[in-house]
């Protein structure tokens, strides 16, 4: 039987999915998609899919990812990131690529924040990153190693905010 222990630290007690939000900009491994929306739904972050996915999102493989999860997602389809940043206006938010000069443990998040994490080959482009150079993270890792998964990157990132 499932534990009916609460996910939320008892001196932050608002609930994850309403503090910030998780987006991808043009992922294109379903797999990774799926994972990544299995973590929203047990987390209770909101996910944003931006601009356009290598795959189509009702694929078998991102299905299979996300298990039984999908239904749990509060999942939000936008077509470019001109209208994602038109909808989020108001919100702040972070930016994660291995070009980061700020670690994520440096940044101090806030409630609306959105995390944004580019696609597994390219990341988040230079036009992108160049929108917000102050807000540019990066996730420690060891020298010479390219990247994390997307979807391991998204999980240290949402359980770090």
């Amino acid at each position: 039987m499932a534990s009916e222990k609460s996910i939320f630290h008892p001196q932050f007690p608002l609930e994850l999915g309403r503090r910030y939000a998780v987006a991808l900009y043009e992922p294109c491994i379903p797999l990774n998609v799926g994972s990544v929306a299995r973590t929203c739904a047990c987390t209770g972050v909101p996910l944003h899919i931006v601009g356009t996915p290598g795959f189509i999102l009702d694929s078998r493989l991102a299905k299979r990812a996300g298990l039984d999860y999908w239904e749990h997602v509060e999942l939000e389809i936008h077509r470019t990131w001109e209208e994602f940043e038109e909808k989020m206006v108001g919100r702040r938010m972070w930016l994660f690529s291995t070009k980061g000069d700020n670690l994520l443990w440096d940044a101090e998040f806030k409630g609306g924040d959105i995390l944004v994490f580019g696609s597994e080959t390219e990341g988040l482009p230079d036009r992108i990153l160049g929108t917000r150079p102050d807000n540019v993270l990066r996730i420690p890792m060891v020298d010479g190693r390219r990247s994390l998964n997307l979807s391991n990157a998204v999980t240290v990132a949402v359980y770090d905010v």
